[in-house]
């Protein structure tokens, strides 16, 4: 897709820093956070909406998911996951939202 943000960061042509990069998945900060941790979880193939989602690719994400929860040591601190789609996004190019912290410490 030509005119998608998201494929232009995967194609280094908008600079990002990542937070995780393999062959298929990219993790970068929001550029409007609403938590101290708010990370995208971006496929690098261009899928417009969740209901596009091939089975392998929502492995690949939860994977992705389970592994940044790990390494940003958010177990028990409480996060959200968020996933916006059927005209929802602003962005059409599957993406989850990973915030923290949200929790009992919150209130």
């Amino acid at each position: 897709m030509t005119d998608c943000v998201f494929c232009k960061i995967r194609d280094r042509e908008i600079p990002k820093e990542f937070t995780y990069e393999d062959s298929d998945i990219m993790v970068f900060p929001d550029i409007h956070p609403i938590k101290p941790i708010h990370l995208l979880v971006v496929l690098k193939k261009h899928v417009k909406d969740f209901l596009d989602l091939e089975p392998k690719d929502l492995e690949k994400i939860s994977k992705t998911i389970k592994k940044i929860v790990k390494d940003k040591k958010l177990e028990g601190k409480g996060y959200r996951l968020g996933i916006n789609g059927g005209g929802a996004q602003i962005i059409e190019h599957l993406h989850v939202h990973l915030m923290s912290p949200f929790g009992k410490q919150e209130r």
